[in-house]
């Protein structure tokens, strides 16, 4: 067995595994027998719509119509039940009524889906443009073989939106079904008409079912309303057997209980009953809706078990938990928060040590910015500057060199940032000027054009031997600083 086939046989044995504590005895067989019986059956082939339809001629729907009849008119209080509500002969018929409902619903589906297969050869387009089984039907009746009755129609206009309308005519005119024959029309007739009619009972049975349930079960139908409340209570088997379930299977009460007559069942949603379906969860966005439906059937529990007992008859504990539906539906929608930019925060770096000492100080005034350095950097305003370079575009030497720096009080010179000169160049620098005249031997690297005139501020013009200074320094180094010199004064200390 490949694995393709292993995987099938576990989905079967999985599938077969959850339908059997699903549903209740005998009616997971009528279930599956109705699907696929209906799907393959031909309703074009089919004589008359009585043939096909027998729940309007049965004695069930006419009986139970009558007795809705007889009790629609008398009004019922909470102190007229006493014990188990299943004991009422009147809440007999209310379950009975709303399990008639839902055959209704199917056999409008096998009306729709008549209608649809007989007018298919007058107007095979109106089915994709009227989508809804009762407009559909109501059209049906309306056109018959003329469609020129598209146009400028009242009735019509009640049934269908104008957009819808014009669609209509528009497609009416260039269609190609063919005319249909007076036995057709007059099955179609026939159809349109008790689909209308067994609608009309649907809704009677309803206003009958809500008005009842409030005092047959108050607090439910707060919550769900009164025609859901019948509904799952009908299909549970009752207001006890209602109390007794879990809410996870209240959830799934109604799931696939409508026949779709050969319609697809993509549209269908697993896993979801009346309680989905509901105008409580159906009012919420799609995304919402299974977190509400599991919400709503924990609520319905609880108030089934209330209402079971005859307990809080007028509807308090109703209105308190719908009252904690809407306030969590309310939270559930609110917009997230907006959220606050925070600053970053301080870093974790620990403090740095610092420095401190007579070394630390002289390098950082070494390091420190010059008095020249801050007269290059410093801007005066609106004045073009000069370039230092040509090859540096852009570059230049700021407030140096310049006269006016615009300032009233003169720059503060700083000794620490000053530049300074060592010793031995001022040494070299005092002697240099000290002599009169250039130097011009090679030995000295002194210029070539230096001359023995000197200008003097006393003489002027005056000749003066330019090795005469150095004459004078060697004679005194001879006389003190030679190897052979002596020492010209001794003072001899006297011996006592």
């Amino acid at each position: 067995m490949s694995l393709a086939d292993e995987l099938l046989a576990d989905l079967e044995e999985a599938g077969d595994e959850g339908e059997d504590g699903l549903y209740p005895e005998g009616e997971e067989g009528d279930r599956l027998e109705d699907i696929p019986e209906e799907m393959e059956v031909d309703y074009s082939k089919a004589e008359s719509v009585a043939s096909i339809a027998k729940l309007r001629n049965s004695k069930q729907f006419s009986d139970i119509m009558e007795k809705i009849s007889e009790y629609i008119g008398k009004q019922r209080k909470n102190s007229d039940v006493s014990g188990p509500v299943e004991a009422d002969p009147e809440y007999r018929l209310i379950v009975a009524a709303n399990n008639l409902t839902v055959e209704v619903d199917n056999e409008l589906n096998i009306i729709h889906k008549f209608t649809r297969d007989k007018y298919s050869k007058r107007f095979p387009e109106l089915e994709s443009l009227v989508p809804d089984s009762l407009d559909y039907i109501r059209t049906v009746k309306e056109l018959g073989n003329n469609l020129e009755k598209c146009k400028n129609n009242e009735t019509l206009q009640q049934i269908l939106t104008n957009a819808t309308i014009m669609v209509v005519s528009v497609t009416a005119s260039t269609t190609q079904g063919s005319q249909l024959s007076e036995d057709e029309l007059k099955q179609l007739e026939e159809a349109c008409d008790m689909a209308l009619e067994l609608n009309q009972s649907k809704h009677r049975i309803y206003e009958y079912v809500e008005s009842r349930m409030s005092f047959i079960a108050p607090n439910l139908s707060i919550i769900v309303g009164a025609s859901t409340a019948a509904k799952i209570m009908g299909i549970a088997g009752g207001l006890t057997n209602l109390s007794k379930m879990p809410a996870c299977n209240l959830m799934l009460l109604g799931a696939q209980r409508k026949t779709l007559s050969g319609f697809s069942s993509t549209s269908l949603l697993p896993h979801t009953g009346y309680i989905y379906h509901c105008d409580v969860v159906q009012s919420l966005p799609p995304d919402l809706r299974r977190k509400a439906a599991r919400l709503v059937a924990a609520k319905c529990t609880l108030a089934s078990r209330v209402d079971s007992f005859h307990e809080s008859s007028d509807g308090k504990v109703g209105y308190d938990l719908k009252e904690e539906i809407e306030r969590k539906f309310d939270k559930w929608q609110e917009p997230p928060p907006v959220k606050q930019v925070k600053p970053l925060p301080a870093p974790l770096d620990g403090q740095r040590k610092k420095r401190g000492g007579r070394r630390y100080r002289k390098m950082k005034e070494r390091l420190g910015l010059t008095e020249i350095r801050k007269h290059a950097n410093r801007m005066t305003f609106a004045e073009i500057e000069d370039d230092a370079y040509q090859e540096d575009l852009g570059f230049s030497l700021g407030q140096l060199g310049k006269s006016g720096s615009g300032r009233v009080r003169q720059a503060q010179v700083n000794e620490a940032t000053k530049a300074r000169i060592s010793k031995s160049l001022q040494r070299t620098l005092q002697k240099q000027s000290m002599t009169y005249g250039g130097k011009s031997t090679v030995r000295d690297r002194s210029s070539g054009t230096s001359s023995s005139v000197a200008f003097t501020p006393l003489q002027g013009l005056e000749i003066v031997n330019p090795q005469a200074a150095e004459k004078k320094v060697a004679e005194a180094n001879q006389k003190y600083f030679s190897n052979m010199a002596e020492f010209l004064k001794v003072k001899k200390e006297s011996k006592m």
